[in-house]
């Protein structure tokens, strides 16, 4: 069973290519004249299922945090396909890695974990300090970064295993790597962003304004970052080279909206939803103008989205348990 709904949008000019981005996911989103069509797909496991990230291989991976699972959207088919999870980890966020592995956090039992689909082979890693793993990237020598909510970042090793932790308050949530190797992370309850030097090692900041509350950034095909602001409903454009905002933008649905996910797309469009509105706008920042796409279903509770090689914007309701897509 799916549900599909239709918006008008304006068409959209296409941009030539894009760097890998995102939200340095490892597959470089692509651009796509939007007709505004949204599908919805019900997961088979629908406890609190979230975090979208597509493959290699063109199709749709999700955690199931609750059920202690992954899954795996076939695009071509849309047919669901699940693994199984050491009990108790409750992945949160995850990635595909170019050679069809999937890594995920081990929100409930402090790992990184590694699942190689072929086989249905978990390997864990445990991070030092324990803790709540939250979200992850990857980078360009291949090494896997995330937040810890318990109060750290963590650079996984792929090769090795080993994990190199950096304290850091205020909740790392979100994160993302600019066009220098930098690590920008969401310190969601200290209204700021933490930004770390992998060469040297050092941590900076940015403070985004009282009560911003900074909950996920992804990096653009310019370089530079978009941060949904959480506690005040905007939506900030920063320069990472120089360390600054260079805007902010209202969210269409204002200051309680509960702007979230957000990724950008190869044309340097950037979506974010309003968690409170059950909405994704769009935002062409060569215009300043939102384009707002109302989903089919109430109550959807999209915690992350992501854009594919297609250009197509892929959700995970975590409340509403149904993969969607807007294409």
């Amino acid at each position: 069973m799916r549900r599909c709904a239709f918006l008008a949008v304006p068409l959209l000019l296409v941009a030539s290519g894009a760097l890998a981005g995102g939200s340095n996911y490892g597959v470089a989103p692509g651009t796509k004249q939007l007709s505004g069509k949204i599908t919805e797909w019900p997961v088979p496991t629908p406890k609190f299922a979230r975090d979208p990230a597509p493959g290699p291989d063109g199709n749709i991976y999700i955690t199931v945090m609750q059920g202690d699972r992954i899954g795996r959207f076939d695009t071509k088919t849309q047919k669901f396909n699940e693994w199984n999870l050491p009990a108790g980890a409750h992945p949160h966020g995850l990635l595909v890695d170019k050679e069809g592995r999937v890594w995920y956090t081990g929100n409930g039992n402090g790992t990184i974990g590694e699942l190689d689909p072929s086989t249905g082979k978990v390997t864990e890693h445990r991070t030092p300090s324990g803790g709540s793993p939250h979200t992850l990237v990857i980078d360009d020598t291949g090494a896997i970064w995330f937040t810890n909510q318990s109060g750290s970042v963590g650079r996984l090793d792929r090769k090795t295993g080993e994990i190199k932790e950096y304290r850091m308050s205020g909740g790392p949530y979100g994160l993302a790597l600019d066009r220098q190797g930098n690590v920008w992370v969401c310190r969601m309850s200290a209204d700021k962003m933490g930004i770390i030097d992998p060469r040297t090692g050092k941590i900076s900041e940015l403070y985004m304004g009282p009560g911003s509350r900074p909950r996920r950034v992804a990096a653009a095909p310019d370089g530079t970052l978009w941060v949904t602001l959480y506690g005040n409903g905007k939506l900030a454009h920063v320069d990472p080279a120089v360390v600054k905002i260079i805007r902010e933008y209202e969210m269409p649905a204002g200051a309680n909206g509960g702007p979230y996910a957000v990724t950008v797309d190869g044309a340097g469009r950037v979506f974010a939803n309003e968690i409170e509105t059950d909405t994704v706008a769009m935002l062409d920042p060569k215009t300043g103008q939102f384009q707002v796409f109302k989903l089919p279903s109430k109550n959807v509770g999209i915690r992350k989205a992501i854009v594919d090689a297609q250009g197509r914007f892929w959700y995970m309701g975590s409340h509403n348990g149904r993969l969607g897509v807007i294409e």
